[in-house]
């Protein structure tokens, strides 16, 4: 098999830098959009077969070092009692959203028999990847899940998540615990049904100050990871804009540290040290860019990251819809041959 991507996450040698992408299958891709005329995006995560096809697309088409499952990370909000809806061009919906302690009461503690269609997509995926490359499992990370709990879809501003959180802390508290505690079995069954290492989304974080997300969030998440240690599969903490989070998503946990392209590789693993992993970081935006372009921009992070064990090339956040897909592939093609030792 091509280890080379869990040998990085454990910080071992590498004869080349491993990379994927977040968002690698989605809209970019013809053939995910073949399957999404036919399919709603909740029928595709729902559909073990139709999730595991799609997870395999980017491998079959592009020199990647992992795969990860197709999903969402909202479905576990559904079984809890949210009503989960995705509109064309606006994203997911939240039709009865948290907005005071009685609705935190009523989510459910789901035990993740619920989405087993994750743990049966992951199963098939592994089978027909047939050792070709490890497979990642994922969930959204509390205050992430929270926000679009809270805010009943996507924000900028996040005002209604902060307002509640500081209004309404012991709610607050309350709700992150119910999610790190759903998110901890759900990826603890993603790992039984076969996921070789796991990604926590925390795509939002990156609104709060380290004050506040020393106090809010960085216990929950703790959980989380502790809650995980013993299944002895590599933990990547991920969130975006965080450059001024790194030290303390170290300290939450996580055995690999994921970074956004707002931060100089070198300088932000020399902050959370040497003794963690880190993914990253290139920006999305620049596979928009000329090729020559692209190569330069790889190369810069592989220079930063000077050799060093324990480095996954990945952007700083998923593939946007229209990214060409030659430069997916040509990225992926810099990576190796800038970096073979």
């Amino acid at each position: 098999m091509n280890d080379r991507f869990l040998k990085a996450c454990r910080l071992e040698p590498v004869d080349c830098t491993p990379v994927w992408f977040m968002r690698q299958a989605g809209r970019y891709m013809q053939e995910y959009q073949a399957v999404r005329a036919k399919h709603s995006i909740l029928d595709v995560c729902k559909t073990p077969e139709l999730a595991a096809q799609v997870t395999l697309q980017p491998i079959d088409r592009f020199p990647l070092d992992a795969a990860i499952i197709f999903a969402d990370i909202l479905l576990p909000l559904e079984p809890m009692g949210l009503s989960l809806a995705f509109t064309e061009g606006e994203g997911p919906v939240i039709k009865n959203p948290v907005r005071d302690r009685a609705a935190v009461e009523r989510l459910k503690l789901i035990d993740g028999d619920e989405l087993r269609y994750v743990e049966e997509a992951i199963k098939q995926a592994r089978k027909a990847l047939a050792g070709r490359v490890p497979l990642i499992g994922f969930a959204g990370a509390p205050f992430t899940l929270a926000s679009y709990a809270i805010e009943g879809g996507g924000s900028k501003s996040f005002l209604t998540t902060k307002q509640f959180m500081y209004r309404e802390p012991e709610a607050w508290h309350k709700l992150m615990d119910k999610l790190a505690r759903v998110v901890t079995g759900y990826l603890r069954r993603q790992i039984r049904a076969g996921a070789q290492a796991v990604q926590l989304f925390d795509s939002w974080v990156g609104c709060l100050s380290p004050g506040d997300y020393a106090e809010y969030v960085l216990p929950h998440v703790q959980l989380i990871f502790e809650g995980l240690k013993h299944e002895n599969v590599p933990a990547i903490h991920f969130g975006t804009g965080t450059a001024g989070l790194l030290t303390l998503m170290k300290k939450a946990g996580g055995t690999v540290i994921g970074m956004d392209w707002r931060v100089h590789l070198d300088e932000a693993w020399a902050e959370v040290g040497h003794d963690v992993a880190v993914q990253g970081n290139l920006d999305p935006v620049v596979l928009f860019a000329p090729l020559q372009e692209i190569e330069r921009r790889v190369e810069d992070i592989l220079r930063r990251a000077a050799g060093r064990p324990g480095h996954i090339f990945n952007l700083g956040h998923g593939i946007l819809p229209n990214t060409p897909v030659e430069s997916v592939a040509a990225t992926a093609e810099f990576v190796h041959k800038l970096s073979q030792r």
